[in-house]
C-alpha cells in the first residue's frame, strides 16, 4: 500500500445505528403500501414483519455515511485529493461497519527544477507573414459585388449557378441545385467542376463530363457523372484600399499612413508570437522539471483527473448542441476508449500540478488574502464583471490564491 493511502473502519452501532434504521424506515414507509394501513402509516414492527429488517439496510447505510465519513476523516488525519472509496464490510440489525480508503497527495521528490538550460527563441516577423496578415485583413473586409455585364468567371469569383447531375442516365440524388453560390477555387465540388466554369459568362450553359474520385462514397467512387450548369450571376470580391477608411474599420483611429498600419500589423503578429513562444517555453520547462522529479501517482488520482477532463469535454459538447452519447454515436467511440485516449494528458496534468505544489512548498511561496483580493479586483475589471461574479465562477478566493501560488511557482521554474 502506498504511503499516501489510509484505510479506516468505522462502526455505527447502538442508538446511532438505531436512528439510521429509523430514518430508513420512515423513508421507505412512505413509498410502500401495507395491507390495513394508509401509505406511510404502518407501524415499524408491522413494516419489518412484512418486508424484513434487511429492506432498511441500504437507506440506513446512506444515512450513516456522512457521520461515518467525518469520523473516518478525522482519524485518518489526511487531506483527500480524490473521492474516497467506500466498502460496506458488514451490516445487520445491530451494527454497520464501513471502510473508507482515503488517498492524499502523492509523495514528490524534486529533481532539478531551476537551471533547466532551456532556450527560449526570439520572435521574428517575416515579410511573408506581414503580407499574409494584411491579405487576410483585406479579405475579411472585402465587398462582394456583382461583376459587370459581359464579364467572365475568374478564379476567386462566386458564380451563382443552376446545376443538375446525371449518373447512369439517372438524376443524381443531392446533385441538383438552383441559384447556388459557388466560390471558384474553394474545391467545394468534385475535381474539374469549378475549373471548367472559368471563362463562362452570365446566361451561358455548359455540360461537364466528370468522374467522381476513387476516395468518394462507395456507390459513386470512380463513376462518370454529367453536370448541366447554367450561370445566373457572377460576383467578385473587391478588396479594400489601404487607406484611412480601412484603418478606421480595423479600429486603428490613430493610424494615418500605410507605414503606421504596417507597424500595427507587425506589433500584433509579434505579440501573438511572443505569447505562443512563452506558452511553449513554460510547457518545455514544466515537462523537463517533471521529468526530473520522482512521483508515484495512484491510479485513483489519474482516474479522477480523466473524469474531470471528460466532464469538461462534455460541457464543450453542450455548447455545440451535443451530448456525450451523440458524440459516441457519431465517432464510434466508447467511454472506455475516450478514457484511454485522455490518460496521457491527464498524467501530464497531474504531474505538473504536484510539481508546482512541491515547488511552492520548498520555495515558501505564500499569497495573502489581501494580495488575492487585489488580484480578484484586477481580474474582474479585465473581464468586465463584478468581483462577486468572478469569485462565484472561480468558487472562492482560495482558488484565486491557489492559482497565484502556481503562477509564482512557474516563474521560479522559468528562472525569472
Amino acid at each position: 500500500m502506498k504511503k499516501n493511502v489510509v484505510v479506516k473502519e468505522i462502526k455505527i452501532d447502538g442508538t446511532e445505528w438505531e436512528k439510521c434504521l429509523d430514518s430508513a424506515y420512515k423513508k421507505k414507509n412512505k413509498e410502500v403500501k401495507v395491507d390495513g394501513f394508509r401509505k406511510g402509516t404502518a407501524p415499524k414492527d408491522v413494516f419489518i414483519k412484512k418486508f424484513g429488517i434487511e429492506s432498511l439496510f441500504m437507506d440506513a447505510i446512506d444515512a450513516a455515511v456522512d457521520v461515518a465519513y467525518q469520523n473516518a476523516l478525522k482519524e485518518a488525519e489526511i487531506t483527500p485529493v480524490c473521492e474516497p472509496k467506500l466498502d460496506v464490510k458488514s451490516v445487520n440489525d445491530k451494527e454497520c461497519i464501513l471502510e473508507f480508503t482515503f488517498i492524499g497527495a502523492p509523495e514528490v521528490t524534486l529533481g532539478e527544477y531551476k537551471n533547466l538550460k532551456i532556450k527560449k527563441p526570439e520572435a521574428v516577423v517575416s515579410k511573408e507573414e506581414m503580407d499574409s496578415e494584411i491579405a487576410s485583413l483585406r479579405n475579411k473586409y472585402a465587398e462582394i459585388k456583382v461583376k459587370d455585364a459581359g464579364s467572365k468567371i475568374e478564379n476567386g469569383d462566386t458564380a451563382v449557378i443552376d446545376f443538375k447531375g446525371l449518373v447512369d442516365g439517372k438524376e443524381l440524388e443531392g446533385g441538383t441545385g438552383e441559384n447556388y453560390p459557388l466560390e471558384i477555387g474553394s474545391h467545394t465540388f468534385i475535381p474539374g467542376f469549378e475549373e471548367r466554369l472559368v471563362g463562362l459568362k452570365v446566361g451561358e450553359e455548359k455540360e461537364l463530363n466528370l468522374k467522381f474520385p476513387e476516395n468518394y462514397t462507395a456507390d459513386l467512387a470512380n463513376k462518370e457523372v454529367t453536370f448541366t450548369v447554367k450561370i445566373n450571376e457572377i460576383k467578385e470580391r473587391v478588396l479594400p484600399e489601404l487607406n484611412e477608411d480601412f484603418y478606421l474599420d480595423l479600429g486603428y483611429e490613430d493610424v494615418k499612413t500605410q507605414e503606421e498600419f504596417e507597424t500595427k500589423v507587425k506589433d500584433a503578429i509579434m505579440s501573438r508570437k511572443n505569447t505562443e513562444i512563452e506558452d511553449q517555453y513554460i510547457e518545455d520547462c514544466l515537462a523537463k522539471a517533471s521529468e526530473n522529479m520522482k512521483i508515484d501517482i495512484n491510479e485513483e488520482i489519474l482516474d479522477d483527473e480523466v473524469h474531470r477532463m471528460i466532464h469538461q469535454f462534455e460541457e464543450q459538447l453542450k455548447m455545440q448542441g451535443l451530448n456525450l452519447e451523440q458524440y459516441f454515436e457519431f465517432t464510434k467511440m466508447t467511454h472506455e476508449k475516450l478514457h484511454e485516449q485522455m490518460e496521457p494528458e491527464a498524467t501530464k496534468r497531474v504531474k505538473y500540478r504536484y510539481l508546482l505544489e512541491k515547488v511552492a512548498e520548498v520555495e515558501h511561496i505564500e499569497v495573502s488574502d489581501e494580495e488575492a483580493d487585489k488580484k480578484a479586483d484586477e481580474m474582474a475589471n479585465n473581464y468586465g464583471i463584478s468581483k462577486e461574479e468572478l469569485l462565484k465562477a472561480y468558487g472562492s478566493l482560495d482558488v484565486v490564491k491557489y492559482d497565484m501560488k502556481m503562477r509564482d511557482a512557474i516563474e521560479v521554474i522559468k528562472g525569472a
